[in-house]
């Protein structure tokens, strides 16, 4: 028995519970359980994600051809503004932020639960009753909401887009937005005060940082767009006109609140699925991360820089600064670069192995760089006069978005699907999946940009045929259905998988941290013991003890030394 075997410690104040839990449904309802939890933020968000992605098919059917009539503009409307809306906000956000983090973090640091389990279960209900309010739009006399996700004033005016659509958006991501808030204040506490012992705060795994730093996002931006929420519906009901010209209101005000939320939003959504990343890379790579300091502080840097480019997406209203909000458009690319140099130094060197994981991981590098660089170029004010409102700023958006939460959230998903489910998924259709959606992305967006070049505008339902517009849009909806049916690959891989399992290991990738340290599933307070932290990679540690040993014996000999000189 090693000496590290012989130091395992039992969590502290906490023997084993063996109390008898609720089952079925009664369990989906009444528990607090953050792995429970987290598996119902994840398969709900997973639903949100199909029915928003069978509405994007609608919509790429629609621009097929021109002059086409599929389905009418108020139609089309509705499906581009509830697609970008679950997406958004119901998909990405909650996938990782709900799913990944409620179930792995409280895993990650040794912890038995999460600090508040009722706020945790109140958290998701929220969630859940916001999304079927927004898709309750559908059924209303008036339709959904159609003023598109970022809901402009004057559009979103009770003159301009009437009836109760409009407002089950309106009180739908209000819903959702409270259910961020009171997640983060829950993360925020975990990660602080119930790490276990030795987890100092530069042993937390990245994974674990990025959301500490979203959750500290979130409850910067969004009480910001809570408050712009409950200003448009007061427009709408009430009376006032603070987004009205015509009562001495100001429209652009929607924007600079909308986008104070909207800017730090998009790395609220994308740094959880940069710490996913960072979990997967180092294991199938065989080697530490690289830069761990780099990772941590570039987290950071994005964080602040976040809250001061929220103008990037308001250059043509010429109400802004334009060169102070160009330069830090710029600026803060340089943290994300420095995220992208970690990942390649991490792999670089290694015994790198493509198992599914891996190659989500390496496709997110490939599409989020792409986009990443388009972005870049959208900086400059007079490339974005040029492109504002086509489909250059759309293919930008998707590659970005689909890069980080499709992408990256898949490399998670396959990775922690053994922990999830002490099973093991298909891995020839996980990579035919992989491969499916990686050509499939370039088919869409590569001619999405070409449009937007030539000047197509964003959110049309026709086009002429003299526009020139139909072959890009024809070669962009094969690409879609090539995405579509990928992810019609991953229902029968799941369904496979399950109907007939094949059991997993308690740690099939020689994981590196403490969620690989229990059963999988984990029993329902997380661990019976727990191995000493004393580095980033405790399991790892664990598992390699004559490199542990090496590493603690070379330690006290430089620690001996210090002390001689």
């Amino acid at each position: 028995m090693t000496v590290i075997e012989e130091e395992l410690s039992t969590y502290p104040g906490g023997e084993a519970h063996h109390e008898e839990q609720p089952k079925g449904l009664l369990l989906w309802l009444t528990s607090t359980d953050h792995k429970i939890i987290g598996k119902n933020y994840m398969y709900t968000s997973l639903v949100f994600f199909i029915i928003a992605g069978a509405m994007a098919m609608l919509i790429r059917t629609q621009l097929f051809a021109p002059n086409n009539h599929f389905v009418s503009p108020q139609t089309y409307n509705e499906l581009f503004t509830i697609h970008g809306s679950m997406m958004l906000y119901l998909f990405a956000g909650p996938f990782a932020f709900g799913g990944f983090a409620n179930y792995i973090l409280p895993l990650q640091i040794g912890a038995p639960d999460m600090a508040f389990p009722r706020l945790n279960a109140l958290s998701y209900w929220l969630y859940l009753t916001g999304g079927i309010s927004m898709l309750l739009g559908f059924l209303t006399a008036s339709g959904a909401a159609a003023f598109g996700w970022v809901s402009y004033a004057p559009l979103s005016s009770a003159t301009n887009s009437p009836g109760a659509g409009p407002d089950l958006w309106i009180v739908s991501i209000m819903l959702v937005g409270f259910s961020g808030i009171f997640t983060a204040v829950n993360l925020v506490t975990t990660t602080i005060y119930l790490r276990a012992p030795g987890m100092t705060m530069f042993r937390l795994p990245i994974f674990v940082w990025n959301m500490l730093v979203t959750a500290i996002l979130i409850l910067i931006a969004f009480p910001v767009l809570t408050a712009a929420l409950i200003m448009l519906y007061a427009d709408r009901h009430l009376g006032t006109h603070i987004y009205s010209v015509a009562g001495g209101g100001m429209p652009v005000l929607w924007q600079n609140l909308f986008w104070f939320f909207g800017h730090p939003e998009v790395y609220i959504l994308a740094l959880p699925f940069f710490g996913i990343v960072t979990e997967v890379i180092p294991v199938f790579s065989r080697k530490p991360v690289f830069g761990y300091k780099g990772l941590v502080f570039s987290s950071l840097s994005i964080a602040g820089l976040s809250t001061g480019v929220w103008a990037h997406h308001m250059f043509t209203t010429g109400t802004v600064l334009l060169p102070f909000f160009s330069a830090m458009s710029l600026l803060i690319a340089v943290p994300t670069g420095i995220k992208i140099f970690t990942w390649i130094g991490t792999m670089w060197g290694g015994q790198v192995e493509y198992k599914a994981p891996m190659l989500f991981a390496v496709g997110f590098i490939v599409i989020f760089v792409m986009g990443g660089i388009t972005g870049v170029l959208l900086a400059s004010p007079p490339i974005d006069f040029a492109t504002h409102d086509t489909y250059f700023v759309v293919a930008h958006f998707h590659q970005v978005l689909l890069g980080t939460t499709v992408f990256a959230g898949f490399a998670g998903f396959f990775y922690w699907y053994p922990k999830f489910t002490g099973r093991m998924y298909r891995e020839g259709m996980a990579k035919i999946q992989f491969w499916l959606a990686f050509i499939g992305s370039f088919i869409t967006f590569i001619p999405q940009y070409l449009l937007g070049l030539k000047g197509m505008p964003r959110r049309i339902a026709e086009y002429l045929p003299a526009d020139h517009y139909t072959t890009l849009n024809q070669i962009s909806t094969i690409g879609a259905y090539m995405m579509g049916l990928a992810f019609a690959t991953w229902i029968v891989n799941i369904w496979i998988s399950w109907r007939r399992p094949i059991p997993a290991s308690g740690n099939p990738w020689d994981g590196h941290t403490l969620e690989w340290a229990t059963d999988s599933p984990p029993s329902h307070h997380n661990f019976e013991k727990l191995p000493p932290v004393r580095s980033a990679r405790p399991v790892w540690d664990m598992n390699h003890p004559e490199y542990a040993d090496h590493k603690s014996s070379h330690s006290a000999e430089n620690a001996k030394s210090e002390e001689t000189r």
